[in-house]
């Protein structure tokens, strides 16, 4: 902040010192624009055929601009009048204002050669395992450079101050290999950082990967410096930690390459036959565009008292491809069954037998009993006036 004492300082100097060193300053910052502009567009013309030099030069354009001017007034500031009273707080704003600049050129240069590699690599491909690959590396390296360069932007900063050069050369140390895994106990966001370096370099997930986590099926739609965003089928996003990933276990389908194989699983009744159903199970894959031609196949794996359980095998070149086959081939299955056999459908059954007839029916004695006629004839042996009044 400055002072009344200091303001006074600036009126009383002369006038051709300061407001000559200021009309300096903006010569030279017009000057610094105009030669960036059109050296910007030579090279950018230079840079035209190839994509990955363009891509960078988009990112550092403004930054650059900033830091050749910045650098510029900094050179101006050291060379003014050490008799203007106001000239040690431009050098330091000056010197400051150059770190800072410098800083944000080197993210964003970072950050450009990230982006060049990724457009280098399109992910929207049949076999993408590739692209994936170096998907997740180039972001999750990329973000740990930015992460570092902020770091030692921000201690080199620090350092032009002299009350404040021991926060900055603390800053500065915490950047190194020794002070990341130092930190790892008792910094969380170091932590992570340490675990998207695993990450990248071990690579248990990549971009657009399969996974099913917590029995959450879905793809692996960003990876940020602290969790990884999880894109569900309903479009839900399930977050998860980074150091969640490297400690647990959980199921990537595409971990080294994205085909698969899909089950259909049928209960049907002890009287279907199997080789129709192995026909039309063919047939339906055949006809399939989702099927890469690899594996189809059916058994029976399992047998109950009422049921058998059929299952079919099917592969496909991804898991989206693998669902939709899925899905085809048992509609086509059940509808086979419903038209070709429908008495082979599950059902339940239950046998009645006569109580004389019941097989294993223990033989008791049944107690006899006399038929209406022969009551009748003995009541009437037995009573001779019914006989003689017919």
């Amino acid at each position: 902040m400055i002072s009344i004492e200091e303001l006074q300082r600036i009126a009383d100097a002369p006038l051709h010192s300061w407001l000559g060193t200021l009309g300096v300053s903006v010569i030279v910052i017009l000057v610094v624009t105009v030669v960036h502009r059109l050296g910007a567009r030579i090279v950018k013309r230079i840079a035209q055929p190839y994509p990955l030099m363009s891509a960078i030069l988009r990112y550092i354009d403004k930054p650059s601009l900033v830091v050749l001017a910045l650098l510029a007034l900094e050179f101006l500031w050291v060379q003014a009048d050490d008799g203007m009273s106001f000239v040690r707080g431009m050098r330091t704003a000056a010197a400051v204002g150059s770190i800072v600049s410098l800083t944000w050129l080197l993210v964003r240069l970072a950050a450009g050669v990230g982006d060049a590699i990724i457009q280098a690599h399109p992910i929207d491909t049949a076999d993408n395992l590739q692209a994936r690959r170096v998907h997740t590396q180039a972001k999750v390296l990329v973000r740990t450079v930015m992460v570092l360069i902020v770091i030692i932007g921000t201690g080199a900063a620090l350092m032009t101050f002299p009350n404040v050069r021991q926060i900055g050369a603390s800053l500065l140390a915490s950047a190194g290999v020794a002070g990341l895994v130092a930190g790892i106990a008792a910094r969380p966001v170091l932590g992570n950082l340490i675990a998207g370096l695993q990450i990248a370099l071990t690579q248990p997930i990549r971009l657009d990967d399969v996974v099913v986590i917590q029995g959450e099926w879905g793809r692996i739609e960003e990876i940020t410096g602290s969790f990884v965003s999880v894109r569900l089928w309903d479009q839900r996003r399930l977050v998860v930690p980074l150091q969640w990933i490297i400690e647990n276990p959980f199921t990537n389908w595409t971990r080294s390459s994205a085909e698969i194989i899909g089950t259909v699983y049928l209960s049907v009744d002890y009287r279907t036959p199997l080789a129709p159903l192995r026909e039309e199970l063919a047939r339906l894959v055949h006809a399939a565009p989702e099927w890469d031609g690899r594996v189809q196949v059916l058994q029976v794996t399992d047998a109950t008292e009422r049921t058998m359980q059929l299952r079919a095998l099917v592969s496909a070149a991804d898991s989206s491809s693998c669902w939709d086959l899925r899905c085809r081939v048992r509609e086509g299955l059940i509808a086979y069954l419903q038209d070709r056999y429908p008495q082979c459908l599950p059902r339940s059954r239950m046998e009645l037998y006569p109580h004389d007839s019941a097989p294993d029916a223990p033989n008791r004695e049944r107690p006899h009993v006399r038929s209406p006629a022969a009551s009748t004839a003995a009541n009437t042996a037995a009573d001779p006036q019914a006989v003689e009044g017919r």
